[in-house]
Order: structure tokens, then C-alpha cells, then sequence
């Protein structure tokens, strides 16, 4: 999938044994924030009745860890870049074994998203350490693709395994079990990081610019307050506010660097439609997707009566074949051109959302399956080969800033589909409830029944046979409803991204073509 001859090809060192076994201790990383994302959707419910939290709580739970990793990323992946990746990943490791034990013993809502933003700014550190150690132990283009594709597929076997592994735990011990599986996975990458992985910097780079890693760590969390706060409450003056700031403070970011000697970050790479398009991409999908995946979950166990086991499960088709998927996307590449290999997995996503307008609190779960099927299997082009095309447009000595790039688009786009798309559905459930059950509840049950679906599974259990059914009812369509909303904005997103990747990259061969 290059455009590089092979003679400059054949110049680059092959890798070893050793760089592929440094390369499975990267993919630990992965597969654990994958899996630690999964089995938080899964615990949710339980989550729930047990802490009580508001909706607008119950979000913050969610989306705080993706907000903090996606406001620290771009520090985080320059800073690496100056005092060693190695260095960076270990430390981040540490601190995110520490912030999962504090997490899984959280007594208050308030507890678990102060420790969930500690796990974020944790997070924020491995994911661009481990890609910039992949760009710099992997120098063939073809190998680095692979690579790739393996570090990848981290993130599938997560999500395989963190609904099986998340759904036992649950059935046996308490929600917060679930943060306790980070702690064996960060203990076994400190124990083998320094012996398989080398050090890698950028030796010409100066001291991290304070102003400019605290400019942009503000004008990403500026930006992700204005819309969760206009997407739960409205436009507002204080989202409004908060976005004029976030806009004036990302101004003040990019004209910094513009003015420095050694910027913490090269604004020109996105002068590379490779680069850019990528990004811009990456976090359109993951938005649409986020938004839906959320739903799901609670649709399998709040509508259809699931345990977490069962709908980590149901949940299982789409993981093993996205595996699949991914070892037959460096395949597939070498006879098709990312912009159409990538904008045809993106319509067959579409698909995926769009069968999920078809689903109803009685449909069959074979459904559930395809649809997720779709989902998974078409998104993987985009994320191997747009990951593979931003880690191919940077020089070496800036893949850090590279990688925490594309990590802040799909984390932003993680974060912003929950809080926006996942508001709407919110908002939706609630107006329905609302709607059907005032008479039928007192104020209070209707309150908490209304606020999110675990609560009104509390409420359920303590209903007397003869409001059973009406309420059971209620709490299905307005939940379907709410699915559908979400899945319909998220068909239109990913065609929008589909057209993008078509019109914009079609002229790009490969990594580091421009």
C-alpha cells in the first residue's frame, strides 16, 4: 500500500525477534482499555442501582475517562517524545494500576468520576507510547502495517473477552470487580517493558512548553464541557461561554506554535491530507459508533431482560469476526486504495446502524448479532490504515505528537458521541417516560424510573404485579425509541464520513503519501 520505490524500501531494516515480541508487550496496553471500556458499559446497570447516580452522573461516569485521555493526549504524546517513550508508557502503567484500585472501591458517584479522570490522565500516556514505539521498532512499511494491525486487533480481543470476562465478574462479585482487571495486565508490562522495549526520543527536541501543553489541555476541555452541557441542558449561556473560550484558547494554542522555535506540536502535518483526513475520519466514526454502542448494551440487559454474561455474548459474533477482519485488511490493501478499501467499510457500518432502526424490544437477537457484525467488521479499514496513514506521515522523532493526534480523534469522538448522541437518547427516553407513566407512578418513581433505564429497573423491582406490565411497557418503547434516535444519527455521520475518506483520499497510496 506504499508509494515508496522498493529500493528505499529495501534500505529500511527488517525487524527481528525482538521487535515482535516488544510489539506483544504494546498490544497489553490495548487490549486492557479496550476491555476496560467494555466491561464499564456492561457494569453500568448494576452501577447504577447500587450508586444511584443522576443521568447527567451516569454520563460523567462514562465519558470523564475519555475526556481526561483526550484533553492530556497531545502533552502526554510530546512529552514522550522528550524524556523517552519507554519511560512515559511504564509511568503511565503505574499510575493506572493505582487509579483502577482507587476506581473498583469508589463509595459515591462523585468518587468514581474524580477516579475514572485520574484513570483518563493515566490513559493518556500509553496510547501514544505504544504507537510511537511501533513507528520506531518497525521501519518497513508493509511490517509496520502488520504491526499495526496486531496492535489493533488488541482492541478487538478486549472487546471479545471484557464483555466474558466482565460478565463472570459481575455475576460473582460487585461493578467495581470490573477496574481490578487492569491491575495483573499493568504489573506484567512493568515487569517486561524495560527488558523488551527500547528507549526511543526525539533527540533534538527542547524542554515541553508549560503554557502550550496547558493551552491545549484547556481548549480540549473547554470544548468537551460546551458540549456536554448545550447537548444535556440546551444552548445556554454557560456552554456558550465555555465554547467561546475553548475557540479563543485553541487560538492562542496553534498561534503559540506558529511562533516557536521547536513548537510542541507541528502543525504541519496536516498540510498532509493523509494526515488530516485521517484524523477528521477516525473521529466521525467513532462518534456515530459510541452513541449506539452505549445503547446497546443497556438494550440487551434493560429491554431484553439479559444478564451481562448473556449480552457480553450476543456481543461475542462481532468481536471473533472483526479479528478476522483486521488480519484481512493489510490484504486486502495491497490490491485496493485506502480511500476506497476505507469508505466502503464505512457503508457497510451504515448498514449495520441502519438495521438497528429494525430492532423492537421482541425482535429475534440474531438481529442484535448482524447488526453488530456490520458495525465491527466494516470499521476496521479505517482504523488500521487511517492509523497506519497518520504514523506514516510523521518523521520519526515526531511519532509521539503523531500518535496522540489520532488517539485524541477517536477518544474525542468516544467522548462526544456519549455525551451528545448519548444526551439526545437520554432526553428522548426521558420525554417518553414521562409521557406514558405520569398517573401511573408516584413522582418520585417516576423521577428515577425517568432518569435512566438501571433506575427504572430499581424501580420495577419494587412494583406490585399490577403496575408490572404497563411500566415493563413504557420502559421498552421509550428505550427503543431512544436506540433508534441514536442509530439513525449515527447512519448519517458515518456516510458523511464515507464521502469524506472517497473525495479526499483518493489520490493518497499509503503511509506518508501526500
Amino acid at each position: 500500500m506504499s508509494d515508496r520505490s522498493p529500493s528505499s524500501a529495501s534500505l529500511s531494516p527488517r525487524a527481528g525477534r525482538r521487535e515482535w515480541l516488544g510489539l506483544a508487550v504494546l498490544v497489553l496496553p490495548t487490549l486492557l482499555l479496550a476491555l476496560d471500556m467494555t466491561v464499564l458499559h456492561l457494569a453500568a446497570p448494576r452501577l447504577s442501582a447500587d450508586l444511584e447516580p443522576t443521568s447527567a452522573e451516569l454520563l460523567w461516569i462514562l465519558d470523564i475517562y475519555g475526556f481526561m485521555v483526550a484533553g492530556f493526549l497531545i502533552t502526554m504524546g510530546t512529552l514522550g517524545d522528550r524524556i523517552g517513550r519507554r519511560r512515559l508508557l511504564l509511568i503511565g502503567a503505574c499510575a493506572f494500576g493505582l487509579a483502577s484500585i482507587a476506581a473498583a472501591f469508589a463509595n459515591s458517584a462523585a468518587m468514581l468520576i474524580a477516579t475514572r479522570a485520574l484513570l483518563g490522565i493515566a490513559g493518556a500516556t500509553l496510547m501514544p507510547s505504544t504507537l510511537a514505539l511501533i513507528r520506531n521498532l518497525f521501519h518497513v512499511e508493509h511490517e509496520r502495517t502488520l504491526a499495526i494491525t496486531i496492535w489493533m486487533t488488541g482492541f478487538i480481543v478486549g472487546s471479545a473477552i471484557g464483555p466474558l470476562v466482565g460478565g463472570i465478574m459481575l455475576a460473582w462479585f460487585w461493578w467495581g470487580s470490573v477496574f481490578l482487571l487492569a491491575v495483573p495486565v499493568m504489573l506484567l508490562l512493568l515487569l517486561v517493558g524495560p527488558w523488551l522495549l527500547p528507549e526511543s526520543r526525539d533527540p533534538n527536541a527542547g524542554k515541553l512548553d508549560l503554557p502550550s501543553a496547558l493551552l491545549c489541555i484547556s481548549a480540549v476541555l473547554l470544548l468537551i464541557f460546551a458540549i456536554k452541557d448545550g447537548a444535556r441542558d440546551g444552548i445556554n449561556l454557560l456552554a456558550g461561554l465555555s465554547f467561546i473560550a475553548a475557540l479563543l484558547t485553541g487560538t492562542l494554542f496553534v498561534r503559540r506554535q506558529r511562533r516557536l522555535a521547536d513548537p510542541m506540536f507541528d502543525l504541519t502535518l496536516f498540510r498532509k491530507p493523509s494526515f488530516s483526513v485521517s484524523v477528521a475520519a477516525m473521529l466521525l466514526c467513532i462518534l456515530a459508533l459510541s452513541g449506539s454502542w452505549l445503547m446497546t448494551f443497556q438494550f440487551l440487559q434493560g429491554v431484553n431482560g439479559l444478564s451481562a454474561l448473556q449480552a457480553g455474548l450476543v456481543m461475542l459474533p462481532s468481536a471473533l469476526l472483526q479479528t478476522v477482519a483486521s488480519l484481512l485488511v493489510p490484504r486486502l490493501s495491497r490490491w485496493l486504495a485506502p480511500a476506497w478499501l476505507i469508505s466502503g467499510g464505512l457503508l457497510l457500518t451504515s448498514v449495520g446502524l441502519g438495521l438497528m432502526l429494525l430492532i423492537q424490544a421482541g425482535s429475534s437477537l440474531l438481529l442484535m448479532v448482524a447488526a453488530t457484525i456490520l458495525l465491527g467488521v466494516g470499521i476496521m479499514p479505517m482504523m488500521i490504515l487511517g492509523t497506519d496513514l497518520v504514523i506514516g506521515s510523521a518523521p520519526p522523532e515526531k511519532t509521539g505528537a503523531a500518535a496522540a493526534t489520532s488517539e485524541t480523534a477517536t477518544e474525542l469522538g468516544m467522548a462526544m458521541g456519549i455525551a451528545v448522541i448519548g444526551s439526545v437518547g437520554a432526553t428522548l427516553y426521558r420525554s417518553q417516560m414521562e409521557q406514558q407513566l405520569r398517573g401511573v407512578l408516584d413522582s418520585h418513581q417516576l423521577a428515577v424510573a425517568s432518569d435512566t433505564i438501571g433506575g427504572a429497573m430499581g424501580v420495577v423491582a419494587q412494583l406490585p404485579p399490577g403496575q408490572l406490565e404497563t411500566v415493563r411497557a413504557a420502559i421498552n418503547s421509550s428505550f427503543t425509541l431512544a436506540l433508534h434516535a441514536n442509530a439513525l444519527i449515527g447512519v448519517v455521520i458515518m456516510l458523511s464520513a464515507a464521502l469524506l475518506v472517497a473525495l479526499c483520499l483518493r489520490q493518497v497510496r499509503g503511509a506518508g503519501a501526500h
